[in-house]
Protein backbone atom coordinates (compact mmCIF):
# COMPACT_ATOMS: atom_id res chain seq x y z
CA UNK A 1 0.00 0.00 0.00
CA UNK A 2 1.24 3.51 -0.49
CA UNK A 3 0.30 6.56 1.08
CA UNK A 4 0.40 10.25 -0.90
CA UNK A 5 0.23 13.36 1.41
CA UNK A 6 -1.34 16.30 -0.73
CA UNK A 7 -0.14 19.67 1.18
CA UNK A 8 1.43 23.23 0.43
CA UNK A 9 4.04 22.23 2.81
CA UNK A 10 7.17 21.75 1.59
CA UNK A 11 8.20 18.87 3.53
CA UNK A 12 5.87 16.40 5.76
CA UNK A 13 4.97 16.86 9.33
CA UNK A 14 7.15 14.84 11.58
CA UNK A 15 4.02 12.99 13.07
CA UNK A 16 2.96 12.23 8.82
CA UNK A 17 6.73 10.91 8.91
CA UNK A 18 6.99 8.77 11.69
CA UNK A 19 3.48 7.53 10.82
CA UNK A 20 3.95 6.69 7.48
CA UNK A 21 8.49 6.82 6.63
CA UNK A 22 7.79 5.80 2.93
CA UNK A 23 4.81 7.72 2.48
CA UNK A 24 5.46 10.77 -0.43
CA UNK A 25 4.27 14.43 -0.48
CA UNK A 26 3.51 16.68 -2.94
CA UNK A 27 1.65 20.09 -3.60
CA UNK A 28 -0.66 18.41 -6.20
CA UNK A 29 -2.13 14.92 -7.39
CA UNK A 30 1.12 12.92 -8.89
CA UNK A 31 0.86 13.01 -12.96
CA UNK A 32 2.91 9.57 -13.28
CA UNK A 33 0.13 7.07 -14.10
CA UNK A 34 1.94 3.98 -12.35
CA UNK A 35 0.90 2.62 -9.82
CA UNK A 36 -2.80 3.87 -10.13
CA UNK A 37 -3.93 0.23 -9.78
CA UNK A 38 -2.16 -0.02 -6.04
CA UNK A 39 -4.42 0.44 -3.08
CA UNK A 40 -3.05 3.88 -1.97
CA UNK A 41 -4.54 6.43 0.74
CA UNK A 42 -4.92 9.50 -0.60
CA UNK A 43 -3.69 12.18 2.57
CA UNK A 44 -5.20 15.33 1.42
CA UNK A 45 -4.32 18.60 3.92
CA UNK A 46 -6.27 21.58 3.70
CA UNK A 47 -7.14 24.68 5.71
CA UNK A 48 -10.10 27.46 4.87
CA UNK A 49 -8.29 28.72 1.32
CA UNK A 50 -8.63 24.80 -0.14
CA UNK A 51 -11.84 23.71 0.51
CA UNK A 52 -12.74 23.83 -3.31
CA UNK A 53 -9.25 22.46 -4.16
CA UNK A 54 -10.56 19.77 -1.82
CA UNK A 55 -13.59 18.94 -3.67
CA UNK A 56 -12.14 19.27 -7.19
CA UNK A 57 -9.17 16.59 -5.71
CA UNK A 58 -11.33 14.28 -4.39
CA UNK A 59 -13.49 14.11 -7.38
CA UNK A 60 -10.01 13.18 -9.39
CA UNK A 61 -8.85 10.75 -7.44
CA UNK A 62 -12.06 8.66 -7.13
CA UNK A 63 -12.04 9.38 -11.24
CA UNK A 64 -8.39 8.01 -11.83
CA UNK A 65 -7.51 5.81 -9.18
CA UNK A 66 -9.77 2.76 -8.54
CA UNK A 67 -8.31 1.51 -5.89
CA UNK A 68 -7.87 4.60 -3.25
CA UNK A 69 -9.20 5.95 -0.07
CA UNK A 70 -8.85 9.32 0.65
CA UNK A 71 -8.43 11.10 4.03
CA UNK A 72 -8.65 14.88 4.84
CA UNK A 73 -6.22 16.24 6.98
CA UNK A 74 -7.82 19.94 8.33
CA UNK A 75 -5.69 22.71 9.93
CA UNK A 76 -9.44 23.83 11.79
CA UNK A 77 -11.50 20.63 11.46
CA UNK A 78 -15.43 21.48 11.74
CA UNK A 79 -18.06 19.57 11.51
CA UNK A 80 -19.86 20.51 8.64
CA UNK A 81 -16.98 20.72 6.70
CA UNK A 82 -16.37 16.61 7.40
CA UNK A 83 -19.83 15.99 6.93
CA UNK A 84 -19.33 17.59 3.33
CA UNK A 85 -16.28 15.86 2.69
CA UNK A 86 -17.56 12.01 3.87
CA UNK A 87 -20.39 13.02 1.42
CA UNK A 88 -18.14 13.55 -1.77
CA UNK A 89 -16.55 9.96 -0.73
CA UNK A 90 -13.64 11.09 1.45
CA UNK A 91 -13.53 8.21 3.90
CA UNK A 92 -11.21 9.99 6.97
CA UNK A 93 -11.81 13.42 8.46
CA UNK A 94 -9.20 13.95 11.42
CA UNK A 95 -6.82 17.01 12.51
CA UNK A 96 -3.53 17.62 10.49
CA UNK A 97 -1.26 17.10 13.72
CA UNK A 98 -3.17 14.42 14.90
CA UNK A 99 -0.69 11.77 16.16
CA UNK A 100 1.37 9.12 14.28
CA UNK A 101 -0.45 6.51 16.28
CA UNK A 102 -3.93 8.05 15.25
CA UNK A 103 -2.95 8.41 12.09
CA UNK A 104 -2.36 4.49 11.99
CA UNK A 105 -5.33 3.66 13.56
CA UNK A 106 -7.43 5.75 10.53
CA UNK A 107 -5.33 3.56 8.07
CA UNK A 108 -6.25 0.50 9.71
CA UNK A 109 -10.33 1.46 10.18
CA UNK A 110 -10.42 2.54 6.38
CA UNK A 111 -8.72 -0.18 5.02
CA UNK A 112 -11.23 -2.46 6.81
CA UNK A 113 -13.95 -1.04 4.60
CA UNK A 114 -15.16 1.44 7.88
CA UNK A 115 -14.93 5.35 8.49
CA UNK A 116 -13.12 7.74 10.11
CA UNK A 117 -14.66 10.50 12.10
CA UNK A 118 -13.80 10.69 15.61
CA UNK A 119 -15.50 10.59 18.82
CA UNK A 120 -16.39 13.90 19.08
CA UNK A 121 -17.66 14.12 15.62
CA UNK A 122 -19.87 10.95 16.19
CA UNK A 123 -21.36 11.84 19.10
CA UNK A 124 -22.34 15.45 17.55
CA UNK A 125 -23.78 13.75 14.55
CA UNK A 126 -25.47 11.26 16.96
CA UNK A 127 -27.16 13.82 18.42
CA UNK A 128 -28.27 15.92 15.71
CA UNK A 129 -29.41 12.76 14.08
CA UNK A 130 -31.59 12.12 16.62
CA UNK A 131 -33.25 14.98 16.06
CA UNK A 132 -34.00 15.10 12.22
CA UNK A 133 -35.64 12.77 10.22
CA UNK A 134 -34.38 11.70 7.28
CA UNK A 135 -35.63 14.60 4.87
CA UNK A 136 -37.16 14.45 1.63
CA UNK A 137 -36.86 16.62 -1.36
CA UNK A 138 -39.88 18.08 -0.76
CA UNK A 139 -39.94 19.03 2.53
CA UNK A 140 -35.80 20.49 1.99
CA UNK A 141 -37.87 22.54 -0.62
CA UNK A 142 -40.60 23.98 1.93
CA UNK A 143 -37.65 24.51 4.35
CA UNK A 144 -35.89 26.72 1.08
CA UNK A 145 -39.32 28.13 0.36
CA UNK A 146 -38.91 30.42 3.66
CA UNK A 147 -35.83 32.13 2.41
CA UNK A 148 -34.14 34.70 0.11
CA UNK A 149 -32.84 33.43 -3.08
CA UNK A 150 -29.70 35.14 -1.35
CA UNK A 151 -29.95 32.91 1.56
CA UNK A 152 -30.64 30.02 -0.11
CA UNK A 153 -26.78 30.79 -2.05
CA UNK A 154 -25.41 30.89 1.49
CA UNK A 155 -27.20 27.70 2.78
CA UNK A 156 -25.63 26.16 0.10
CA UNK A 157 -22.17 26.63 0.38
CA UNK A 158 -22.40 26.63 4.18
CA UNK A 159 -24.02 23.10 3.65
CA UNK A 160 -20.68 22.32 1.81
CA UNK A 161 -18.37 23.47 5.27
CA UNK A 162 -17.11 26.47 3.95
CA UNK A 163 -16.04 29.10 5.99
CA UNK A 164 -17.45 32.71 5.64
CA UNK A 165 -14.33 33.67 4.25
CA UNK A 166 -14.55 30.98 1.49
CA UNK A 167 -18.44 31.52 0.87
CA UNK A 168 -17.67 35.38 0.84
CA UNK A 169 -15.11 34.86 -2.06
CA UNK A 170 -17.44 32.27 -3.72
CA UNK A 171 -20.66 34.56 -4.04
CA UNK A 172 -18.39 37.92 -4.06
CA UNK A 173 -20.06 39.44 -1.11
CA UNK A 174 -18.16 40.43 2.26
CA UNK A 175 -17.92 38.32 5.55
CA UNK A 176 -20.05 40.06 7.28
CA UNK A 177 -22.97 39.99 4.82
CA UNK A 178 -22.36 36.60 5.05
CA UNK A 179 -22.66 36.92 8.80
CA UNK A 180 -26.18 38.38 8.75
CA UNK A 181 -27.68 35.95 6.29
CA UNK A 182 -26.55 32.89 8.32
CA UNK A 183 -28.00 34.47 11.18
CA UNK A 184 -31.19 34.74 9.56
CA UNK A 185 -30.86 31.19 7.80
CA UNK A 186 -30.87 29.64 11.17
CA UNK A 187 -33.61 32.00 12.91
CA UNK A 188 -35.89 31.18 9.50
CA UNK A 189 -35.38 27.45 9.64
CA UNK A 190 -34.48 26.77 12.89
CA UNK A 191 -31.28 25.32 12.48
CA UNK A 192 -28.78 25.21 15.39
CA UNK A 193 -25.45 25.46 13.78
CA UNK A 194 -24.23 24.05 10.69
CA UNK A 195 -24.02 20.58 10.63
CA UNK A 196 -27.62 20.81 11.89
CA UNK A 197 -28.32 23.27 8.27
CA UNK A 198 -26.35 20.63 6.40
CA UNK A 199 -28.23 17.79 8.11
CA UNK A 200 -31.63 19.18 7.25
CA UNK A 201 -31.11 20.12 3.61
CA UNK A 202 -29.40 16.48 3.15
CA UNK A 203 -27.89 17.23 -0.24
CA UNK A 204 -31.50 17.62 -2.16
CA UNK A 205 -30.69 21.28 -2.36
CA UNK A 206 -31.64 22.86 -5.51
CA UNK A 207 -30.92 25.91 -7.22
CA UNK A 208 -33.19 28.06 -8.31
Amino acid sequence: MQHIFISPLPVAMSSWSEAFPSASISADLPNSTRKKDQETIFWLHIDEDRQHWMTKTIATILQDYKNAKIVILANKPNHTESLYALNLGARGYCHAFSAPNVLNEIKTVIVNGGIWLGQEFLQRLIEASIKLVENQPEYVESLLAKLTKREKEVAAEAAKGLSNKEIARVLSITERTIKAHLAAIFERLGAKDRLQLALMLNGNFKKS
